[in-house]
């Protein structure tokens, strides 16, 4: 299972939320490019990269700092969501060096877009599933539809998207632990592999996570807690792998 840090882009700088609020921001860093260097040298292995901007815009906003992440480390793989709602703009971003883009909003008001996008960039796409109460939310978390996450998960079985990105958005950014039982719960849900966020505080919560990777239980994206100290990377990334071998 792998440990993903994420860096949140909003004005340019590095910043967290908490439960998706933009007026809840607190800002870590005036330079993603070098907090992307830092986590890559506390031994990351992919990197989750986030346009808040672009999330509430509906397109692009901080892609500058995306291409300088992606140039600075042309071998990590990364993945980036916020604002992704055409092709070109993916394109645009694996060309810069991006391995995967995140569709979450589309995802649920166009599905047929996924399909598409996984037709034209196959191995490419990732959909993201923020849900609150089990029902999906959509821009930037700003509006809660009638759609439940592990059904949104099963239409795109067939579709050819390599991972599905869960985030519980009542534990988002709160540091009170993630909810374990939801996770399992989409990951059973479907054959994609799924890739745990929101609410990630404490190795223990790696650890609960890692027992379940036989389950489609794939990664965890961490954010506040490696930021405030409370989980160490390389440390939660040792765990991580000794959870998926004692299986």
């Amino acid at each position: 299972m792998l440990v993903i840090p994420a860096i949140d882009l909003k004005d340019g700088q590095c910043v967290r939320l908490r439960q998706g609020l933009m007026e809840e921001s607190t800002v870590f860093s005036d330079d993603p490019s070098a907090m992307a260097t830092r986590w890559v040298n506390e031994g990351a292995r992919r990197l989750h990269l986030v346009d808040l901007n672009g999330a509430f815009e509906g397109e692009p906003v901080n892609a500058g700092a995306v291409q300088a992440i992606a140039r600075a480390h042309p071998e990590l793989p990364i993945q980036i969501g916020g604002g992704i709602r055409d092709l070109n703009t993916i394109q645009q971003y694996l060309d810069a060096g991006v391995s995967y883009v995140i569709i979450g909003t589309k995802a649920v008001k166009e599905p047929q877009f996924v399909r598409l996008a996984c037709r034209e960039f196959p191995g490419r796409v990732i959909v993201g599933i923020d849900a609150k109460d089990g029902l999906v939310a959509t821009d930037g978390w700003a509006e809660l539809s009638t759609v439940a996450a592990t059904e949104l998960a099963k239409s795109f079985e067939q579709a050819g998207v390599s991972a599905i990105i869960y985030t519980d958005i009542a534990r988002d950014g709160m540091m009170q632990g993630v909810n374990v039982d939801a996770t399992l719960e989409m990951a059973r849900s479907s054959s994609i592999p799924v890739i745990a966020s929101g609410g990630i505080t404490h190795l223990e919560d790696i650890a609960a996570l890692s027992q379940h990777s036989a389950d489609g239980i794939a990664g965890a994206i961490t954010g506040r807690a490696i930021y405030e100290g409370t989980i160490n990377l390389a440390e939660a990334q040792a765990l991580a792998d000794e959870g998926v071998s004692r299986r």
